[in-house]
């Protein structure tokens, strides 16, 4: 499926919406419990636990949970919101009328650089449509440390770093942002945007790590397993992370886009460690410095539990976790062919073009 530069706003305004949905109410005794415990799994022929399967991260949950809120639905809450939230799905999948006006100059006055003219039909879209289940909980946030479900807030000094950095391309950026809006020379050349929109990388940390749900569609993942390596594929974007078993980190001078992760096994648990990341991905603002530890579990034969540890003491002032389950499907990944038949890179730099132009005239004047 090509990249869309509008896509993006339409997942984020139903997430937006469904989160604000949770009924706030008073955090205190409401941290969620301890992981579950995986039972026994099936094992392959070295001993260690088959983590084998294709899963659907797609999820209602959003990573943070909305202040005030509960660590954990009732299903009834959460029944409710998914209702809510099919109820919307079904609206915007409503036959658009071919006779309709056109939207007015310059768009209906909505956020987003669209500017209220549409992108695709939600037909195409896959945010989700269940809250996630952990330990027989039902989850209002993927993060559960700290326990109010929030990301951890910025050093000061990171908060100063962001605010010079926002026109570099980052992996979780958002596939188009307003050109009236972005500093100078965000535009100039392809390389000045973000991963996600030259389809070089998926965004909102899809391919990870950590690995996250990213609210949008092509939301599978399938760990292939050996002895001596572990492969994750996403379909968002076809990328692959690589885990070698047993080994060191490679040398500090080494960096790549999705760091360098080597795993090993405390029990039935695998443990990822990943660290030497570039400067180009940032997730959420990190640095290069980021630090994440992952733990995959088997729960069953249909489901994994996913755990992760952030660190960054350049950017929070303290570690922070976060946990969903995997659950299995049958369903087939399909190619991601990003640039088939895709425009819309070329146009965005040509309107570029095109309002710099329009600006030098009006200048001149």
């Amino acid at each position: 499926m090509a990249s869309n530069p509008w896509l993006w706003f339409a997942v984020v305004a139903e997430v937006t919406t469904v989160s604000a949905c949770l009924t706030p109410v008073p955090a205190a005794g409401q941290v969620a419990k301890a992981s579950l415990k995986p039972t026994a799994p099936r094992r392959l022929a070295d001993g260690h636990p088959d983590l084998e399967g294709t899963y659907d991260l797609a999820t209602l949950t959003p990573l943070e949970r909305p202040r005030g809120a509960k660590a954990v639905l009732t299903p009834e809450e959460a029944a409710a919101l998914e209702k809510a939230a099919a109820g919307r799905r079904d609206k915007a999948n409503e036959a658009i009328s071919g006779d309709r006006s056109a939207p007015p100059k310059g768009g209906d006055g909505s956020s987003g650089p669209a500017g209220g003219v549409g992108g695709y039909n939600y037909f195409w879209l896959d945010p989700g449509s269940r809250y996630n289940v952990v330990g027989g909980e039902i989850r209002s946030s993927i993060v559960v440390d700290p326990p109010d479900g929030r990301v951890p807030p910025y050093q000061s000094a990171a908060r100063e770093r962001l605010a010079s950095l926002r026109a570099r391309p980052t992996s979780d950026a958002q596939e188009s942002r307003d050109p009236g809006l972005e500093p100078p020379g965000s535009y100039d050349d392809p390389e000045r945007r973000p991963l996600g929109e030259r389809c070089l990388l998926g965004f909102g940390s899809t391919s990870g790590p950590p690995a996250l749900p990213d609210y949008f569609y092509n939301n599978l993942h399938q760990i292939v397993q050996t002895p001596e390596a572990i492969m994750i594929l996403t379909e968002m974007v076809h990328d692959a992370r690589i885990v070698r078993i047993g080994d060191e980190h490679l040398p500090k001078t080494i960096r790549r886009w999705m760091g360098d992760s080597v795993g090993h096994w405390e029990g039935d648990t695998l443990v990822v460690d990943t660290t030497n990341f570039n400067d180009q991905t940032r997730f959420r603002g990190s640095t290069k410095n980021l630090h994440v530890v992952e733990r995959f579990s088997r729960v069953d034969d249909k489901t994994l539990l996913y755990r992760f540890t952030i660190e960054d003491p350049d950017t929070w002032d303290r570690p922070w976790t976060g946990e969903y389950t995997w659950p299995a499907t049958d369903q087939p990944i399909y190619e991601y062919a990003c640039h088939e038949a895709n425009y819309a890179l070329g146009d965005i730099l040509r309107g570029a073009r095109t309002r710099e132009a329009e600006a030098a005239a009006r200048t001149s004047k």
